[in-house]
């Protein structure tokens, strides 16, 4: 069963991978965890401060994780909202192709044995 907050959590997975800019910063923290905001900053053309709102939806979300060093805030990719969410919505949908397929296959290999 599922739960409000659960359903809460999900709008807002998928509110924050709905943006490119965001999916970008995930998989710099996929590739690579323990970031900065200056090493996730590099390759984007946005300023600091873009950079931030869009690190505070992805934390927001619960799909970065941030840890302290010290002065600098490191940030790590948490892929277990994507996992829950897959699970939910995408893998329902992926048995029961997969199902369709197997009753194809067991259906053509019936008729090629008469």
């Amino acid at each position: 069963m599922v739960t409000y907050n659960s359903v809460m959590n999900e709008d807002e997975v998928f509110k924050a991978l709905a943006d490119k800019t965001r999916r970008m910063l995930l998989d710099r923290l996929c590739e690579r965890g323990g970031l900065n905001l200056s090493e996730l900053c590099a390759q984007l053309n946005m300023s600091r401060q873009a950079a931030m709102k869009h690190l505070g939806i992805l934390e927001h979300a619960n799909l970065i994780l941030i840890k302290w060093s010290g002065r600098e805030k490191l940030h790590f990719l948490n892929p277990a909202p994507i996992q829950e969410t897959y699970g939910r919505w995408v893998n329902k949908f992926e048995q029961h192709r997969a199902q369709a397929l197997d009753s194809l296959k067991q259906s053509f290999e019936t008729k090629k044995e008469n």
